[in-house]
């Protein structure tokens, strides 16, 4: 891993775990009310291939990516990022029971209510290729669990950096859309 790659691992760890999310608590948009509650699941991968040569890394991949994608909705304010760890027994229980969290008709809506959270955003990264892969989300309300906005953003190429421009693109259009749509994704 070299050092850049080392710094924004630590930066997002930095941002998840520091003293800096009780700042994030008291964070406002521009128009004074209060930015949503959100918790991110980590992203699930959907792989058919099941390529023992790729495995290791796409499991330190799906890690970055839950990372990338909490730190950079945090900095673009769309959301107040809550640490998900109050459910993180939860969601292990979940995840004995269901073969995708992402497919669960309820479990969004019960970490939602466990973690107080107004929306859980379920991700998933469906594997077509080592070629052609898909970064999804689902933002569920998280009171009820409906599914407010789902999103997908296509990518060429099983590679670090083409996972990393996925995060950033999903996440940027969110901001445009949010800005010409002030409900955009809430």
């Amino acid at each position: 891993m070299d050092r850049r790659h080392w710094l924004m691992d630590m930066a997002a760890l930095c941002v998840l775990a520091g003293p800096g999310r009780a700042a994030r608590a008291q964070t406002q948009t521009q128009t004074g009310s209060e930015l949503p509650t959100l918790v991110v699941l980590d992203f699930e991968l959907v792989d058919d291939q099941d390529n023992p040569l790729t495995k290791a890394a796409q499991v330190i991949r799906l890690q970055r990516a839950t990372a990338q994608l909490q730190q950079e909705l945090a900095q673009r304010q769309l959301y107040r990022v809550i640490d998900p760890e109050a459910s993180a027994v939860r969601q292990r229980q979940l995840r004995e029971q269901q073969a995708y969290l992402y497919r669960c008709d309820d479990c969004a809506a019960q970490i939602g209510q466990l973690t107080g959270a107004d929306l859980v955003m379920s991700t998933w990264v469906q594997k077509v290729s080592e070629l052609i892969l898909n970064l999804n989300v689902q933002v569920h309300d998280g009171r009820t669990g409906r599914v407010l906005l789902s999103k997908s953003v296509d990518l060429r190429g099983n590679e670090d950096e083409s996972w990393r421009r996925a995060v950033r693109y999903l996440v940027r259009d969110m901001a445009q859309r949010r800005e010409r749509q002030p409900g955009y994704g809430r």
